[in-house]
């Protein structure tokens, strides 16, 4: 008699939590399970009892029947995080938006937005860490990336700006549309 492999819910598990953007503390807290007992389900050297895979499932959002089937899935994967668990930053002003696309475990070396700016808003910017370059990719609008010391340069639709951001710098929308651009951020080594 052939038995079915049991499904390996720890993975598809770690990837739900990574979708929604949590870490195994914030799991831990929402799940009222121990971000211990969490790791060790995680890597697959804990099989969790109904009440804990219950508590776990209902902190991410999913039925017992989808993690399970998720699981069990073959071959290459597709993650995907949903809007709900976008973080998005809005200025003082509400000018500026960023809406951050970069998955949370990348976020040490590369980070990407969305940035929206409103017509006469600017995101300003202090000196980040030393070798630190951005990439801001004009999609609508026009934008204006302006350096410390009085550098600056127009960008419109199609074009890419690539500086240093490890000096005090802005992006400002001149134009009378709305600024939509993707912002990539590359961060230097202190």
């Amino acid at each position: 008699m052939k038995h079915a492999a049991t499904p390996n819910v720890g993975a598809a598990m770690k990837q739900r939590r990574k979708a929604l953007g949590l870490n195994l503390a914030q799991l831990a807290e929402r799940s009222n399970v121990s971000r211990s007992m969490l790791s060790e389900i995680e890597r697959g050297n804990a099989n969790p009892t109904f009440t804990t895979l219950w508590n776990i499932t209902q902190a991410l959002g999913v039925s017992i029947d989808q993690l399970a089937a998720q699981s069990q899935a073959e071959g290459p994967r597709i993650e995907r995080q949903e809007a709900i668990a976008t973080p998005r930053l809005l200025s003082q002003d509400q000018q500026c938006e960023l809406v951050a696309l970069n998955p949370v475990d990348m976020a040490s070396d590369v980070e990407w937005y969305e940035l929206i700016v409103q017509p006469g808003g600017e995101l300003c910017s202090e000196a980040h860490i030393h070798g630190t370059r951005e990439h801001l990719s004009v999609i609508a609008g026009q934008a204006r990336v302006a350096l410390d010391g009085g550098v600056y340069t127009d960008a419109q639709v199609g074009d890419t700006l690539r500086y240093p951001a490890d000096i005090a710098h802005r992006i400002e929308n001149r134009g009378q549309d709305t600024l939509r651009a993707f912002l990539v951020v590359h961060k230097g080594r202190p």
